[in-house]
């Protein structure tokens, strides 16, 4: 379980180190991105750890990477500016 655990933040760090790296004008501040793909990854490998059970390592590996490209997606910013009218 430990191993999966520490895979599950790497993973998670990896996923966001990538995702800074190719879009920085679009995500905010590095330590925030960074913050967030180690816990969801994290989050993500106990919720799957949780629902496959043990001996499936690779199960519980797959479900942090998708877990955490979820949450770092709900932080991509639109390109360019959104204007927006006072009055709305």
């Amino acid at each position: 379980m430990i191993w999966e655990a520490l895979g599950s933040v790497i993973i998670g760090l990896a996923v966001a180190y990538t995702g800074s790296r190719r879009l920085p004008e679009r995500l905010p501040a590095r330590p925030l991105v960074l913050g967030t793909g180690a816990v969801a990854a994290l989050f993500g490998g106990l919720l799957t750890h949780t629902v496959v059970g043990d001996g499936h390592p690779l199960a519980t590996l797959i479900g942090a990477l998708v877990m955490g490209v979820a949450l770092l997606s709900l932080l991509i910013r639109p390109p360019g500016r959104v204007r927006r009218s006072a009055a709305a």
